[in-house]
């Protein structure tokens, strides 16, 4: 799945080790997208974790809005080092 975060974290290499193992299409399938939101509920708390309720009700609009870049100018204005961060995060 693409999020407004893809760019910064890469998980192709767990993937394609992924294809290395042998499991069924289906099983890939499970792990990867297991990878994929487990990535992506990590990202999610440590963002919420920087925010303000008032910020995390206009950072989960934007969410809803789909609008990339007002995420990523809004993020910037509120967390210091967003992008790091994030990276960071997702490599931990």
């Amino acid at each position: 799945m693409k999020y407004f975060y893809s760019h910064l974290i890469e998980i192709e290499s767990i993937i394609l080790e992924l294809d290395e193992l042998n499991l069924s299409g289906e099983q890939r399938y499970y792990l990867a997208s297991l990878v994929d939101s487990s990535i992506h509920h990590t990202v999610m708390e440590a963002i919420l974790s920087e925010l303000s309720d008032q910020d995390k009700r206009v950072f989960v609009q934007h969410l809803k809005e789909d609008n990339h870049e007002k995420i990523w100018k809004f993020l910037n204005e509120k967390i210091d080092n967003i992008e790091d961060k994030i990276k960071k995060t997702a490599d931990d």
